[in-house]
């Protein structure tokens, strides 16, 4: 049986090994934070393409009794006028329906899973080197531990010490927009749940979505300079709101009101994105999710892209004996994708492209695309699917 490192217990690396396991490999995962606290606080929504990667992981049940279901979304105007109100995803069902969590708590049940599936997974254990060689790779870590195997896959994020590690490409850069999330505990706007609500504002781009709960969830991306490094270490949740308030204030819509109601539980990131053509391999290394292919959160595909991967690299290698081969038919069936998402995200953010009039992705992008969903049914062999790209 190939054994296999996985770097990061994160969502892409604890769905990565889940996808591994059922595939019959011996999977290890290593997680540096020494618990499941990875990033408690944001929260993200999962497409429909992503509850679809989920359900061929026999990991619905776990992702579902988590957050709350989004089946359409709406779009206003600056003035607070509706644009559009339609279906989102695959909403007629109930597995794929997109859903709003909170990225901590995914990554605490999807790491519980891990360990109820027997798979192992070490707390605590930094990546310090790689050495590569003819036959294993083995990883070193800063607790002096080592470990040794027949591939390493790199799912250790947007700053990725593996990517580093193997000098693999430029590192992640602005993609023009600061990100800020936050919560209201009773929205001051009368809103039903089960919808996402986008405004298209004239000073930043905002969402909310309302659970069943009366909780609202809410993100703002703001164009222009980003976050400088030492705010985003020693966070002023304060200042942002007020900020915040002012600039939304400027338009007719609830959002401004939404973020003077809430909380102090506000975060802040900068939208950055990994360069196209960043090589993902050398050796018997292979990174993925965000480590290879971050994009700005504009599209809301990030998580979604990250649980694709899993399957699809899982399916290559159980397809496809020989390891070059399997990572090169995981490569060609993955980089024109996701690097799409890059591009049509980056665009979003930075303003040249403007969202479709729905939300969302880009058609290529959604669900319902014959090829992916070929690609994510464990039942077919990934060669076949490859033969559909051609």
């Amino acid at each position: 049986m190939t054994r296999i490192l996985v770097i990061g217990g994160g969502i892409a690396g604890t769905a990565t090994a889940l996808a591994l396991h059922k595939a019959g490999f011996d999977v290890t995962v290593h997680e540096a934070h020494p618990d499941t606290a990875e990033d408690i606080g944001a929260f993200l929504t999962l497409a429909s393409n992503g509850m679809r990667a989920l359900a061929q992981l026999d990991a619905s049940d776990v992702v579902t009794a988590l957050g709350f279901p989004l089946r359409s979304m709406r779009v206003l105007d600056s003035q607070g006028g509706e644009m559009a109100h339609v279906p989102l995803g695959e909403a007629d069902d109930e597995l794929l329906r997109y859903r709003c969590l909170r990225r901590g708590e995914l990554n605490a049940a999807l790491q519980a899973e891990v360990h109820r599936r027997g798979i192992r997974l070490s707390h605590g254990a930094r990546l310090v080197s790689i050495e590569n060689g003819p036959d294993s790779v083995t990883a070193r870590f800063a607790d002096g531990s080592i470990a040794t195997a027949d591939l390493l896959i790199g799912a250790d994020g947007l700053n990725s010490t593996v990517r580093r590690s193997l000098a693999l490409g430029a590192a992640a850069v602005y993609a023009g927009q600061s990100v800020f999330y936050g919560y209201t505990r009773s929205t001051p706007a009368a809103e039903d749940t089960g919808h996402i609500t986008m405004v298209r504002g004239s000073t930043a781009a905002f969402g909310y979505a309302v659970s069943p709960d009366g909780e609202t969830y809410w993100f703002a991306r703001v164009a222009g300079d980003a976050v400088p490094a030492d705010e985003l270490a020693h966070p002023t949740p304060s200042r942002w709101r007020e900020q915040l308030v002012e600039m939304l204030g400027k338009d007719a819509t609830p959002a401004a009101n939404i973020v003077a109601a809430s909380t102090d539980d506000l975060m802040a990131t900068n939208a950055t994105e990994i360069p196209l053509g960043t090589a993902w391999r050398s050796g018997r290394t292979l990174i993925i999710g965000d480590a290879a292919h971050a994009a700005s959160p504009a599209t809301g595909q990030g998580a979604s892209m990250a649980l694709e991967d899993a399957v699809i690299l899982a399916k290559s290698l159980r397809d496809t004996p020989e390891l070059d081969s399997a990572l090169s038919l995981y490569e060609a069936c993955r980089r024109p994708r996701v690097e799409h998402n890059i591009t049509a995200s980056g665009e979003i953010s930075r303003g040249t492209r403007a969202p479709s009039r729905a939300g969302g992705a880009p058609p290529s992008q959604r669900p319902g695309d014959d090829t992916l969903n070929h690609q994510l049914d464990w039942d077919l062999d990934m060669r076949t699917s490859a033969g559909q790209m051609e």
